[in-house]
């Protein structure tokens, strides 16, 4: 689940509650998103308050004992990469080795500039500060952590040899199911060529119900009624997701204050679950 951790209304009462209701319908892993600076390109799509990920997810690590705890996704360019590391692997050492580290290369331009970060380099940043991170992190003695599972989000072409270089999983953001398919060939294929395993894939997809069916052929997967999103997710299994995030947040900002909705839906995709569990 993708627990919104931005906009007016959020505030950490209603992110305990998130994440409480998160781990109590049997959800396996809570993650939060990442802006360091509401530049005026972040704030027409994530307005402030904006709480900080590896923050937030410490103070969550504390309210709850079983969820895993991940970032969709940590900006890669917009940290120093040993002081990423660290954050990392001692959150993951405080919460019991919950941490999955999604990551990106970002988009907002006035935000890379507000941190003095060069917009055109991200990607070849990210790919050396993985890189970096991944050293560190071999240095058990001063790091003390299990393996942190990467998550390399993006869509594009780029993303995915990314992620097959460099990541144990490829995370797209919000794609129809029919893309993901056609995806999923293209992220073999570039398996292949580098020789590589291919990663798994986890993608996160919209959360919205609807009283009535969605027609619209461009319809993104999680977009519909209680059936079209659980036909939704079987067909992610089939392609082998081997973890679904949901994100609730569609831009309405009342559902920022109001949840409930969004939870009452959950419950009901976790009831569904839990049916197929049993046959």
């Amino acid at each position: 689940m993708n627990v919104p951790n931005f906009a007016p209304g959020t505030d950490p009462d209603v992110l305990r509650r998130w994440a409480q209701t998160v781990e109590g319908l049997g959800f396996d892993l809570l993650m939060v998103s990442d802006h360091v600076v509401v530049t005026p390109d972040v704030a027409e799509q994530y307005p402030a308050p904006f709480y900080e990920p590896f923050t937030t997810l410490s103070w969550l690590a504390g309210v709850t004992s079983r969820v895993r705890l991940g970032t969709t996704v940590l900006i890669v360019p917009y940290r120093h990469p040993l002081l990423t590391a660290r954050m990392a692997a001692n959150l993951n050492r405080l919460s019991g080795g919950r941490l999955v580290l999604g990551v990106g290369v970002g988009w907002a331009r006035q935000e890379f500039e507000a941190l003095g970060v060069p917009f055109r380099q991200r990607g070849a940043l990210t790919d050396e500060y993985l890189h970096t991170m991944r050293e560190a992190w071999q240095d058990t003695d001063d790091y003390d952590t299990a393996a942190i599972p990467i998550w390399v989000g993006g869509n594009s072409e780029a993303g995915m040899r990314r992620a097959v270089l460099l990541g144990d999983a490829w995370h797209p953001l919000r794609v129809t199911p029919g893309r993901l398919a056609e995806a999923v060939g293209r992220l073999t294929d570039i398996a292949d060529e580098l020789g590589r395993p291919v990663p798994a894939v986890v993608p996160r997809i919209a959360l919205q119900e609807t009283r009535e069916p969605i027609t619209d052929p461009d319809r993104l997967a999680g977009v519909g009624t209680i059936d079209q999103i659980v036909a939704d997710l079987d067909k992610l299994r089939a392609l082998g997701a081997e973890t679904v995030v949901l994100d609730p947040f569609n831009g309405d900002l009342t559902e920022i204050r109001q949840p409930e909705r969004a939870w009452r839906t959950l419950a009901a995709v976790a009831a569904h679950h839990a049916t197929q569990e049993d046959r």
